[in-house]
């Protein structure tokens, strides 16, 4: 009985009934009207893309690439890239070396038709040898030159240093 009450007193009350221009939405027309002609008098800016290239933030993740310092790579191939990436498109198989580091990755390949430029593997990489670039130009024409190895993906930290100097401020 009780119940019955309390369903009885949670029915919804209008506290307020719409016009009929409110709810015609005339008013609201109207108003995205006067935006939309506010805007046709705006400066506009067009950026003649393939002549006049805009600079990239340091928060822009393009394509990964590898970091090398000093000609060597500062991947230890630990794996961890190529697990954490949603997509598969990573592929690091380790080799001892007599570096300071136990070893490197004998072959690193990211398939970029697969890659959806998720930073994942940037994010978990203990080294930061992998890293999202300010690239985003990539054109194949077929699926083997979409497979950047070792040789398309080392970049230096001289070159990588905006984003390398963001991520450290940021993390």
């Amino acid at each position: 009985m009780n119940d019955d009450k309390l369903l009885a007193k949670s029915e919804v009350i209008r506290v307020k009934d719409l016009t009929f221009l409110q709810r015609a939405y005339v008013f609201e027309i109207l108003k995205g009207m006067f935006k939309a002609a506010r805007q046709i008098f705006q400066p506009s800016f067009t950026i003649e893309y393939p002549e006049v290239r805009s600079e990239r933030a340091a928060s822009f993740r393009g394509r990964p690439v590898l970091v090398e310092e000093n000609g060597v790579e500062r991947c230890v191939a630990c794996g961890l890239c190529a697990r954490v990436c949603p997509a598969l498109a990573i592929e690091v198989q380790a080799a001892p070396t007599e570096l300071a580091k136990e070893r490197y990755p004998e072959k690193f390949e990211i398939n970029m038709t697969r890659c959806i430029f998720c930073g994942f593997c940037e994010e978990v990489c203990p080294e930061e040898a992998i890293i999202m670039s300010n690239e985003y130009e990539l054109a194949f024409s077929s699926q083997q030159e979409s497979i950047f190895g070792k040789d398309k993906l080392l970049k230096s930290a001289e070159i990588m240093k905006p984003r390398l100097d963001f991520l450290r401020d940021h993390r």
